[in-house]
């Protein structure tokens, strides 16, 4: 797939992206194609801000203040391709359901927990997991303990701060510096962290560059 770019030849990014599908179970994923990269964190990290910033698209994703607010995988493909006649979108982004604390009961917890976790061990299609940590608070023990889980699975991901607005610009070099030492060792992470503010529109140029690069796609 290297060096490919939509049928238009538009950019990827600059061009309207789409919702196609949400997952609540496994059986409900699309059928395998084209390649995937999935967004990851705490609930209230800032995913669905951050993949409409990404895409230019305010209300793409779905944003709540309440945590846990996204409740399947959900599936945004660029504009224009249908499928059904072989003319595949090039790539998907997948909002996955935020881990940690959420104002949900926990059964339905438990049903989230699972479904990501059995996407991220056996989707063929999945090139890498974003890894969202919020900038205020750094890697956290849940945060952990699903950086363990992809490193058992083999899963390769990258580390995203978000609200990097929120700290002091002197605190964004330590805490890239921090946050890449904790992962140092870390068999399926990327070591390059991104440092994003989908508020000021910082490092999202980076992160695209990086999807492309990942994907195998031309600008």
């Amino acid at each position: 797939m290297a060096d490919q770019t939509t049928k238009d030849d538009k950019p990827l990014f600059g061009r309207p992206w789409i919702f196609i599908r949400g997952v609540p179970a496994m059986k409900f994923l699309p059928p395998e194609g084209p390649l995937e990269v999935a967004f990851a964190g705490r609930s209230n990290v800032g995913k669905s801000s951050l993949i409409n910033a990404l895409v230019g698209h305010k209300g793409l994703a779905r944003t709540s203040n309440t945590p846990g607010r996204t409740q399947e995988l959900n599936y945004f493909v660029p504009e224009g391709f249908s499928g059904e006649t072989g003319d595949l979108p090039p790539m998907a982004l997948v909002d996955m359901p935020g881990y940690g604390y959420a104002q949900a009961p926990k059964d339905q917890v438990d049903a989230w927990t699972r479904l990501v976790f059995d996407y991220l061990r056996g989707r063929a299609t999945l090139k890498r997991v974003y890894v969202l940590i919020d900038s205020r608070h750094g890697i956290k023990k849940n945060d952990e303990e699903v950086l363990a889980l992809l490193d058992k699975a083999a899963v390769s991901y990258q580390i995203v701060l978000t609200k990097t607005d929120k700290i002091k610009a002197a605190g964004v070099p330590k805490l890239i510096a921090e946050t890449a030492e904790k992962i140092r060792k870390r068999p399926a992470a990327y070591p390059e962290i991104l440092a994003t503010s989908s508020e000021m529109g910082e490092g999202l140029e980076e992160l695209r560059q990086a999807i492309r690069q990942t994907v195998g796609i031309a600008a």
